[in-house]
């Protein structure tokens, strides 16, 4: 007898091509930054090894690109995912096919935003929407309700200066097995500008964040038990760095 998990991972193999995604466009205090800053994935393919160094900022990632986007300390940032590359249609969902996860961003001071490779620099959690178990929202389903976008705010009290942005969606439908969770990242190059403050947080290594084992990545969303869930790697920061 199959189980559920057994006949949503079937399901899922059929419909995760089109369901693929990239976070792709950016944008601040008014600016639409466009795909300008984006290191691009070379396709909307998932990573699935925590321990690749593609968790860091996808495939190709840790080659930069010549545009930089500049942002305001404090100022809110966005993020956006489409299915397709340079598609911001909002009439397809920006990532879809029951690929149900949290979205997670992080940033990480370089000395050169347009050269730093993301797997040796210290990252530090910005923002997450994980799941809410009331309304049974994961935050992907933020993503398409707005248009692929999730907004947060750059800290105010860090160092001015170039970073890195990697935002992230995490997809558990097949993820009741290791290894079948998938990760969609891509790098953001920033400049921030104005800071009131000189400290930066703790960070993490990515990879090394992230275990295949750990309960936000190896997970059955589907089972009769499932009512919680854990974002995986750190806390986000505390309120005094904004």
């Amino acid at each position: 007898m199959k189980t559920i998990s057994t006949v949503l991972f079937a399901a899922g193999l059929a419909t995760q091509t089109a369901a693929h995604a990239i976070f792709q466009f950016a944008a601040s205090g008014g600016t639409d930054f466009g795909t300008s800053c984006v290191r691009m994935p070379p396709n909307n393919s998932p990573v699935t090894s925590v321990s690749s160094s593609d968790m860091a900022c996808n495939v190709g990632g840790s080659r930069g690109v010549s545009g930089i986007c500049e942002v305001n300390a404090g100022a809110d940032f966005t993020v956006e995912m489409h299915a397709q590359p340079n598609d911001r249609s909002c009439a397809t969902d920006a990532i879809g096919g029951n690929h149900f996860g949290p979205v997670i961003v992080y940033m990480a001071k370089v000395d050169d935003a347009t050269r730093a490779d993301g797997a040796s620099a210290s990252w530090f959690k910005v923002d997450e929407f994980g799941y809410d178990a009331g309304s049974k929202t994961w935050g992907t389903d933020m993503l398409n309700r707005n248009c692929g976008k999730r907004s947060f705010r750059i800290p105010s009290k860090i160092p001015s200066g170039d970073y890195l942005v990697r935002a992230e969606a995490i997809a558990l439908h097949t993820a009741f097995s290791q290894g079948g969770a998938q990760f969609y990242m891509s790098c953001f190059q920033v400049r921030i500008k104005g800071s009131n403050g000189g400290q930066l947080p703790s960070g993490v290594r990515i990879p090394g964040a992230y275990s295949a084992s750990d309960p936000g990545i190896l997970v059955d969303i589907w089972g009769n038990g499932f009512s919680q869930y854990t974002i995986p790697g750190p806390r986000v920061i505390d309120g005094s760095f904004f």
